[in-house]
């Protein structure tokens, strides 16, 4: 079955990690898809693997907290595809500090990628969805979406605003048919995360399946989340069968 058949998916952030698994579950769900990435060489190989499931991929590059430029790669994309069916906003990267070490330009950086980026794809797609009665967005954002945590408080006070202008748009955008939500993953196996092992590592010279063990502990959860996962959270609010708007799915593997 391929329920988005003939629908124009655009994932930001998508040559690796969760942007590439949900890339390749929309694919697999019939979608054409934008990869809108930074460096358009490194999407080339995952470009051509969706091809082969039958649909159009198309990559555009953009620096998304660069206004200017994202905006053009989007028009490039409904170019090339039509309008935008399913915005998935999950391009993102985390910094750590302590609170007290954080200046301006961290909260600044935050708050340019996890919350302005997307307002600005949003933007340039709702629009052609309200005039067609139907469109899916879903941000990526993480259980930091939803709780605190040490030494990242510039991550977490921005993923909160993410979490914050989904359920503000649900609410504004209810009965348009344009559903808007959110998926909150915990720690996931990706390369983000296992920069963060390394640098527990290399800070404290215990081993890595120590390191994750105590990231593990202090999250709640029994093991990594897997990309597959939180992709197939998002396809669910990407179908046209969904239904609900505003809801904030966490993604956590196996809660402990």
């Amino acid at each position: 079955m391929k329920p988005l058949a003939g629908q124009h998916a655009l994932v930001t952030g998508a040559n690796r990690g969760i942007g590439a698994a949900i890339a390749r579950h929309l694919a697999t769900g019939g979608a054409n898809v934008t990869l809108l990435v930074r460096t358009p060489a490194n999407a080339e190989p995952l470009a051509q693997a969706l091809e082969s499931l039958g649909g159009r991929v198309v990559i555009v590059s953009a620096d998304v907290t660069d206004a200017a430029a994202l905006a053009l790669a989007m028009s490039e994309a409904v170019a090339a595809l039509g309008p935008v069916d399913v915005l998935v906003n999950n391009a993102g990267t985390a910094e750590t500090a302590s609170f007290h070490r954080s200046d301006d330009a961290l909260f600044t950086r935050m708050i340019g990628v996890h919350l302005m980026a997307p307002v600005h794809a949003i933007q340039a797609v709702l629009p052609a969805m309200l005039e067609a009665g139907r469109g899916r967005i879903v941000n990526i954002a993480s259980i930091a979406g939803l709780a605190g945590g040490p030494y990242v408080t510039a991550y977490v006070a921005a993923k909160h605003a993410m979490v914050g202008l989904t359920r503000a748009l649900a609410v504004e955008y209810r009965n348009t048919g344009v559903l808007v939500n959110a998926v909150c993953p915990g720690y996931t196996d990706t390369e983000m995360v296992s920069r963060a092992v390394t640098r527990v590592v290399d800070k404290t010279g215990i081993a890595a399946h120590d390191a994750i063990a105590t990231i593990l502990k202090d999250s709640g959860q029994r093991r990594l989340a897997t990309t597959d996962e939180v992709a197939l959270a998002t396809l669910a609010f990407a179908l046209p069968t969904c239904t609900v708007s505003g809801e904030t799915t966490l993604v956590m593997g196996d809660p402990a």
